[in-house]
């Protein structure tokens, strides 16, 4: 089954009015804290490995989100750009969930090798923001 992939703005008017499905922004806890989409619950999809100093795969990433969602259950993921959420996307769709949208651009936006926007992210779509710290424990 393909993965659904939207821009914010398109994502964040599905998401209006349906409360089954759930955000999840799978930055790491330090991006997250720093500004996320309203409502998003951050679970992420890699974490800075303390030896290296290096992104690496959150190996509790799919138990993680096992935990918190029935495998039924629509998920909206978001990250930066739009690329490690396409990511997690794969990860849950291998472990059995069935409803996944990546969206894309994500939250600062992607851009081409030059910095110019290709698509805009949540802040430039000037979608609702939040402050609040990451609750994630992996």
């Amino acid at each position: 089954m393909p993965i659904d992939s939207l821009d914010p703005e398109s994502a964040h008017e599905a998401m209006q009015g349906d409360d089954s499905c759930h955000f999840l922004d799978v930055r790491t806890c330090e991006e997250y804290n720093e500004g996320h989409p309203a409502h998003a619950i951050n679970v992420p999809w890699a974490v800075i490995d303390s030896d290296s100093g290096q992104m690496a795969p959150n190996p509790a990433f799919t138990s993680t989100v096992k935990k918190l969602f029935p495998e039924d259950t629509r998920l909206y993921l978001s990250c930066q750009a739009g690329m490690r959420s396409l990511k997690a996307c794969m990860d849950l769709e291998v472990a059995g969930f069935t409803s996944l949208v990546n969206i894309d651009g994500g939250y600062g936006g992607r851009r081409d090798p030059t910095g110019q926007v290709v698509t805009k992210g949540w802040v430039e779509s000037e979608l609702p923001v939040a402050n609040t710290k990451s609750t994630y424990e992996g």
